[in-house]
């Protein structure tokens, strides 16, 4: 884990856009980890803020093992839907750097809003990797305790959880929760698609006129499921900020450490009564939007190697082995957790005792309901109608 600061210059400083120069032609981004695991000590943002991200040796390491540890956890689920066990899974591969860089970026106190791609920053907040896997075997709905973790129940409609976000940050301004180090902030997550939805944009407004301290925090994975983004926006996504009063950047989010120090910056900001922001993590989903998907229906082989050139553990895997921080004794016992633990998170999903049916009623609501009594009883008396029966 990396409890690093990155050494950032906070307090909402404005200057001329120095952003880092992309030879690639790609946009102009924050980044502090090139695709070849280049370091770049510092980059100045659109923003005026200096960005860097300052670790121990141990740190760095760290980020490697979460970043492989999230990736194989996920590709083993993605095993188990294609197998049978999971009625369906939404891949973050790709994207693990977006969100082990945001998840490590979170303070103690600070609360996460997630859609259902999350995986990486419920593995930071110290959630037990097998939570959403109950969800969407339909064990359970989702199994966590939001209080506890600080992360909010996975979120299945698109754009939703961003007015849930915004909400809660406008209740911790109102309690006074703001102004110090231990100012409490807010993070939301969304995706590229979710950005044409309007819970995302009355979010935004609300955000804004009150001031709330929160992040909005954009996986731009260049699909919302076969859409591509010129079919969503005619502009990048981090400049709509500017029109709803408050700041918006882009980060690469294929590089952990960038990711890291942005979100970090984003979130102190708020926390010290600064208002809302707008981070874009500029990344790709390298398989399917869910097991459900086929994205070789609408996207080409080339475009998908060519953002394989920028993978998140390959870059951090060569500034490691560059910089000497790691060697091949430490890879080797990484991967061998990471086989470890997705073996043994197999065996726990295939171990989940399967529910009663009418368990369903449990949980609608604290204290029950006439209604819901009512079709919990004809539910039943459909369920015995099969009892004895040959089918």
């Amino acid at each position: 884990m990396a409890k690093g600061d990155p050494g950032v210059t906070t307090r909402g400083r404005r200057a001329t856009p120095r952003t880092r120069k992309r030879a690639s032609g790609d946009p102009e981004l924050v980044q502090l980890l090139t695709p070849e695991g280049e370091r770049i000590e510092s980059v100045t943002g659109p923003d005026g803020i200096e960005y860097r991200a300052d670790f121990t040796d141990e740190e760095y390491r760290g980020l490697y093992r979460d970043l492989v540890l999230v990736r194989k956890l996920d590709a083993e689920a993605t095993a188990l839907q294609r197998q049978g066990e999971l009625g369906i899974w939404a891949s973050l591969l790709g994207q693990e750097a977006a969100q082990v860089g945001s998840g490590r970026a979170l303070r103690t106190q600070d609360m996460a809003f997630p859609t259902y791609r999350e995986h990486g920053v419920l593995y930071c907040r110290g959630i037990d990797p097998i939570m959403p896997l109950g969800l969407f075997r339909g064990v359970d709905q989702g199994g966590w305790d939001p209080n506890e973790f600080k992360f909010n129940m996975y979120t299945i409609v698109i754009g939703a959880q961003t007015l849930h976000a915004t909400g809660y940050a406008m209740g911790i301004a109102m309690d006074g929760k703001t102004g110090t180090d231990e100012g409490e902030a807010v993070i939301a997550y969304f995706g590229d698609g979710a950005t044409s939805q309007g819970d995302v944009n009355e979010a935004f407004v609300w955000a804004g006129v009150f001031n709330a301290p929160m992040v909005f925090f954009c996986q731009n994975n260049q699909y919302a499921i076969s859409e591509p983004l010129e079919r969503q926006t005619r502009i990048p996504l981090y400049q709509r900020a500017a029109g709803f009063g408050f700041p918006g950047i882009r980060v690469d989010g294929n590089d952990v450490l960038a990711t890291y120090a942005v979100t970090r910056t984003a979130l102190d900001n708020a926390r010290y009564g600064q208002g809302p922001s707008l981070i874009e993590a500029y990344t790709y989903r390298m398989g399917a939007h869910t097991t459900s998907d086929d994205p070789t229906r609408y996207r080409i082989a080339s475009e998908v190697e060519a953002w394989q050139a920028k993978d998140p553990i390959a870059r951090m895997k060569a500034f490691l082995t560059n910089q000497q921080l790691a060697d091949a004794d430490f890879f080797a016992e990484v991967d061998e957790q990471a086989r470890r633990e997705s073996v043994h998170l197999r065996e726990r999903v295939l171990a989940m005792p399967n529910p009663e049916p009418d368990t369903l009623f449990d949980h609608v609501y604290p204290n029950g309901s006439p209604l819901l009594d009512q079709q919990r009883e004809q539910f039943s008396r459909y369920l015995e109608s099969f009892e004895g029966s040959a089918h």
